[in-house]
């Protein structure tokens, strides 16, 4: 069994959606001062680095991250490769001859470049999925969708993408980075922290091969 890490690491250098506070790390308590242990204060939104959608996060009113089904962040799941670069339409995806049986899609794209590359300034330009092809996703019967940048829509047209997968009950995982994986079928690992009445939380993903 081989495990692949597609979790961004947290740290202050990592790019956050611009507006957000960025990831502040603190040591608050340390053995070298005479603190009986060492600790760290964390301070940063759910949706930085790889974390995942709760619906409330675009539909008000709608289920936290407590209510998400955790059979959908476990089982398999298949890396597609695309090579678009702004925003990906229903007819790449077509093209990109996704499984009829598909239930859990991981785009990789060249948003993977800036992870690999140690990018540490936020992309504007990043791929992302445009309405159409969000619409095209919720009629195949796709469950999961995973991005390799910080949103799954356009940074110009946020809302239109996660409404319409959000409204069809698919789980949304952002910020993974795919550099390493390979397109093919793996087992995909995701569990979010369990946040009380959260729109999202940071997740470590995994996949199996």
């Amino acid at each position: 069994m081989s495990l692949l890490d597609i979790s961004l690491t947290l740290s202050p250098d990592l790019p956050t959606w611009p507006g957000d506070p960025e990831i502040k790390l603190e040591r608050i308590s340390a053995v070298a001062e005479g603190d009986d242990a060492n600790v760290t204060q964390l301070s940063m939104t759910v949706h930085a680095g790889t974390h995942v959608d709760a619906p409330i996060h675009f539909l008000d009113g709608a289920g936290t991250i407590e209510d998400l089904a955790l059979n959908l962040m476990v089982g398999p799941a298949v890396v597609i490769e695309l090579d678009t670069r702004n925003t990906i339409t229903r007819r790449d995806l077509e093209q990109a001859a996704i499984p009829t049986s598909a239930q859990r899609i991981l785009l990789k794209t060249p948003n993977s470049r800036f992870w690999e590359q140690g990018e540490l300034t936020f992309q504007k330009d990043y791929a992302a999925l445009g309405a159409d092809a969000a619409r095209y996703l919720v009629e195949i019967g796709v469950e999961v969708i995973g991005v390799d940048y910080l949103s799954v829509a356009p940074f110009s047209e946020p809302v239109a993408t996660h409404q319409i997968l959000l409204e069809a009950g698919m789980l949304i995982i952002e910020g993974l980075d795919l550099s390493r994986a390979k397109p093919g079928n793996y087992t995909l690992l995701c569990l979010p922290l369990k946040i009380s009445a959260a729109d999202g939380a940071p997740a470590r993903v995994l996949l199996m091969e």
